[in-house]
């Protein structure tokens, strides 16, 4: 996973993340690592959404196996098989839920991007 100890900073007007109760809500994350997207290849830039997310989870005391659901988005559905193998690798034997959709664009011209839901209870 890329190194990624703080948050990335939010890129428009919303709450990176929100817990509500005993759940944590992360906001939809693109591969930025210090203000830039960043990745060269789908793998690499799936790798940076996942260390994202995980680094929110961690300002929370929480962890990425506490992922109960995800949701990736991607602008070429041809890069699903490259998203799959680096997100099974990020999220090791850990299997949350997950819906995967093709979408016209992202922000920042981002090709992924990832939300997670994680229950704390």
């Amino acid at each position: 996973m890329s190194e990624q100890t703080t948050p990335a900073k939010p890129v428009g007007p919303y709450t990176p993340a929100v817990r509500a109760g005993e759940w944590l809500v992360c906001s939809g994350q693109v591969p930025l690592r210090d203000g830039q997207l960043v990745g060269d290849s789908i793998q690499a830039a799936t790798r940076q959404c996942v260390a994202n997310i995980g680094a929110l989870l961690a300002q929370s005391g929480a962890r990425l196996d506490q992922v109960v659901k995800t949701t990736v988005f991607l602008t070429d559905a041809g890069d699903y098989a490259g998203m799959n193998e680096a997100y099974m690798e990020a999220f090791g034997d850990h299997r949350p839920a997950r819906s995967a959709v093709s979408v016209a664009a992202l922000p920042m011209g981002a090709r992924v991007e990832i939300e997670a839901w994680a229950y704390l209870g």
